[in-house]
């Protein structure tokens, strides 16, 4: 499996971005899909999961209101929509993709396979 993500950039406090994400190779319905980041010194942390069926989604409390995940499996796509964006949000940015069911919480997932980050910087 293979993830490619794009859509990352330079914007101004309030401003809004699209990640984008390809995934290729044999993906599984028990698959989930997650945005990570990692700002400097700081852990990685996922901030908006879905589950492959679409049913279950998770946001970080941080990104709740703001920011929306998606995905369309007919192109094995995943997008992170984020909008009013902060300075906080600026970090590098990173698609996974997981294993687990509908009804595991998406953070419990074996986040087995991921892209190469995109960098979103938010200036204020």
């Amino acid at each position: 499996v293979q993830l490619q993500a794009s859509g990352g950039g330079l914007v101004q406090a309030g401003g809004s971005l699209r990640l984008s994400c390809a995934a290729s190779g044999r993906i599984f319905s028990t698959y989930g899909l997650g945005w990570f980041r990692q700002a400097p010194g700081q852990e990685r942390e996922l901030v908006a999961g879905i589950t492959w069926s679409g049913v279950d989604t998770y946001y970080a409390d941080s990104v709740k209101g703001r920011f929306a995940i998606s995905r369309d499996s007919a192109l094995n796509m995943v997008y992170l929509q984020m909008t009013s964006l902060k300075p906080e949000d600026t970090a590098v940015y990173f698609c996974a993709l997981g294993n687990g069911a509908d009804g595991i919480d998406l953070r419990r997932y074996a986040w087995m396979y991921w892209g190469q980050g995109t960098l979103v910087t938010v200036s204020s």
